[in-house]
């Protein structure tokens, strides 16, 4: 089947852009570089205007938000990554709100057009098919509703299970690249990550499905739960850190109710250890992110536990997880679809967790929000907070009690102000005890 594919040059393969078009990038490691690096050599030679570029968020560079490119492209993604950070706070650069259940629905709506869609994809099989590999997510729903794919076909991309796999006669235009995947690079857990780590695994139950995003945080909770037993994975991503797991038997999807025995996820990064461990590993299911997220599927599994992170949580539950102030800094991402869809699960856990003081020393959790935060999950979502100091449930809990829970999770050197800022948003009769 290879042998009948016509592959072309990368810069012959991005001449069917016109400007004013709008194109997707496949995600985060399979991120089309080669495509990318032609696109912006027509960007250079003054051939095209107003595209927009659309993605979640991808590792390796991104050279198209540059302020160079103004007028060329606007970069419309749908979360902010650290490779385009810079320049969205600068303005060259944008970002679209958006849950990542829906990322998929503006395509397949027609709200957000696609014109062209550039992907990676595993080489051929006998039968005609290639996988997505890493980036199933909204790249699927933008494959079905784009006038023009192009796909690089590249060596390294593993051939993962699911919704991954497509056949050839969806893809228009193939180009062949060799360039590895874009590994994740992962430090070692500070003492105060180990510390919420402990904390989250304390609230994880035996047979529990497990959703937890990517850093030092989900790795230290994985690191404590060597000694459980069968629990599952239902996520919107996962890394190195479930690799031992599975290999020890803690990981199997045995508890689960829907897909038993089977990994479920959208998307995923980590080290060319973890890219092994899903070529054509029949346990790993990579799906539609409109099916990962969903929160009524999420919901379906029992004791789904969700640990999601933020920058900053306010004394009455108010967690902000996509800026700094007005400055966006990430985006809405999976959260709230993982913290409902955990919240409806029988048994079901969902977790924010966070250290309590950034770097300089600075208290994450505030009275008020920083003006300008954008509260991604509500004070009626949150159930439980965790820092390095503890976990407290918020669910059902009133303001004035939420208030003293909050604080009583909070650095010690903080939890007067913070006191003293909760009494007279209150009034005289509160008074924390702690």
């Amino acid at each position: 089947m290879q042998s009948n594919i016509k592959f072309i040059s990368a810069d012959e393969a991005v001449k069917v852009v016109k400007s004013g078009d709008h194109i997707h990038f496949s995600s985060v490691a399979s991120a089309p570089a080669v495509l990318i690096q032609a696109l912006c050599r027509r960007g250079d030679a003054g051939e095209l205007r107003d595209v927009k570029i659309h993605h979640l968020h991808t590792e390796g560079p991104a050279p198209y938000t540059d302020a160079k490119y103004e007028g060329i492209f606007f970069h419309q993604a749908f979360f902010v990554g650290g490779n385009v950070r810079k320049n969205v706070q600068a303005g060259y650069a944008d970002y679209i709100p958006i849950f990542l259940s829906e990322t998929q629905k503006l395509y397949r709506s027609g709200y957000l057009p696609c014109d062209v869609a550039m992907i990676q994809v595993s080489p051929v099989d006998k039968h005609g098919f290639v996988s997505l590999g890493t980036s199933v997510d909204a790249s699927l729903a933008a494959i079905e509703c784009a006038k023009t794919v192009i796909a690089v076909v590249n060596k390294h991309i593993p051939r993962s299970w699911g919704d991954a796999i497509i056949p050839v006669s969806m893809i228009d235009l193939f180009v062949e690249d060799d360039t590895p995947l874009e590994p994740a690079h992962f430090a070692e857990p500070t003492e105060i990550e180990k510390a919420i780590g402990i904390n989250c695994a304390n609230l994880i139950e035996d047979g529990a499905t497990l959703q937890m995003g990517i850093g030092a945080i989900p790795n230290a909770v994985l690191a404590q739960l060597s000694n459980h037993k069968n629990l599952g994975i239902h996520t919107e991503m996962f890394a190195d850190g479930v690799l031992p797991l599975v290999h020890n038997g803690v990981i199997n999807g045995a508890a689960k109710k829907i897909d038993k025995g089977k990994m479920v996820s959208t998307f995923l990064m980590g080290s060319q250890e973890c890219y092994d461990f899903i070529d054509d590993n029949p346990m790993v299911c990579m799906k539609d992110v409109g099916y990962t997220n969903d929160p009524y599927v999420i919901a379906q599994n029992p004791k789904v536990t969700a640990i999601n992170s933020a920058l900053q949580v306010d004394i009455t539950g108010q967690v902000c997880a996509d800026s700094l102030g007005t400055k966006f800094y990430s985006g809405v991402g999976g959260q709230i679809d993982f913290i409902y869809g955990a919240s409806l699960s029988e048994g079901g856990k969902a977790i924010i967790a966070m250290p309590s003081t950034t770097n300089k020393g600075i208290s994450k959790i505030a009275n008020t929000l920083t003006e300008g935060a954008g509260v991604v999950t509500t004070r009626n979502h949150i159930h439980w907070f965790v820092t390095e100091y503890g976990a407290v449930n918020l669910y059902g809990k009133s303001l004035q009690e939420r208030a003293r829970l909050v604080i009583s999770v909070a650095h010690p050197d903080h939890r007067e102000a913070l006191d003293r800022a909760a009494f007279e948003r209150f009034g005289p009769h509160f008074h924390f005890v702690g």
